[in-house]
């Protein structure tokens, strides 16, 4: 069986790698606290006292760390260290530029690139439903096929590197845009005098709902999504940079979300590091 590589043992991370290593490919996990390994003592994951050491004994690495100086600062140790024909799959959520760039320094060694992208969040990880968005050559994605198997039931390519990274912005940014315009709708039926509990019911049963208005319905106030709102903040600034602050699609999609991002996110919140 391929021998795999993790990296970045977080809420996303953590449950892939554990697919991955109850399907029985041997893998090996590097980490930058000892206390994201210790759920894992007890299996057939072998730990790795440096990212080089991992990335000379693996075929396939996935990488699910916070933002892009986390890839680049993975990526610089590991590409040096892998063998010609491996390949890396990065799961983070990043700008689709800097996937290109680790790309092209990858393929100078003969090593393959995949930006693959998740989502479903912890629960469907555990589950082995998360959906995979990947850009990348055919032929490497091909060869990664039964790895992601493992933890993902709808796996789509979208063309080449960067292009998984697209998709999941524009999901996320969508996914903001519903969450905010569900929070207006809610906040209309308050003005009006409509019992909260009862239009959400109402709405979740209709024309009108959506996977966003069903996360705003189960929040108590927006600030208690502060954490959730700080990733969609980020990937949504991603996608005006890679479309432009004034297209069209993404300032529809701006205005719709942005309001409740600002006040759910609050003050000072940032996103926990995932290794």
């Amino acid at each position: 069986m391929t021998a795999c590589g993790f990296i970045g043992l977080g809420s996303q991370g953590a449950p892939i790698a554990r697919r991955i290593i109850d399907a029985g490919f041997p893998t090996m996990l590097w980490a930058r606290r000892d206390a994201s390994l210790v759920p894992y003592r007890g299996t057939s994951a072998r730990f790795a006292s440096t990212i080089a050491e991992l990335g000379r004994s693996a075929e396939h690495v996935g990488i699910c760390v916070v933002d892009d100086n986390d890839v680049r600062e993975v990526c610089a140790e590991l590409i040096p260290a892998m063998r010609s024909g491996a390949r890396i799959a990065i799961h983070s959520t990043i700008h689709p530029e800097t996937c290109r760039t680790i790309a092209r320094e990858a393929a100078a060694r003969g090593i393959g690139l995949i930006d693959a992208p998740v989502s479903g969040g912890s629960p469907a990880a555990e589950a082995g439903t998360l959906t995979l968005m990947l850009g990348g050559d055919a032929d490497v994605i091909a060869a990664a096929q039964r790895v992601f198997e493992t933890f993902a039931r709808l796996i789509v390519r979208l063309g080449e590197v960067g292009a998984g990274q697209h998709a999941k912005l524009i999901n996320n940014s969508l996914l903001a845009a519903n969450i905010g315009l569900a929070d207006a709708a809610l906040q209309a039926g308050l003005n009006l005098g409509i019992d909260q509990g009862a239009l959400l019911e109402l709405m979740l049963a209709s024309s009108g709902q959506s996977f966003g208005l069903g996360v705003r319905g189960r929040m108590p106030i927006p600030t208690s999504f502060a954490h959730g709102a700080a990733l969609l903040k980020k990937d949504m600034r991603l996608l005006g940079e890679v479309l432009g602050a004034g297209d069209p699609s993404f300032t529809a999609l701006r205005n719709a979300g942005a309001d409740f991002l600002e006040r759910a996110v609050g003050p000072a919140t940032t996103a926990d590091d995932d290794n």
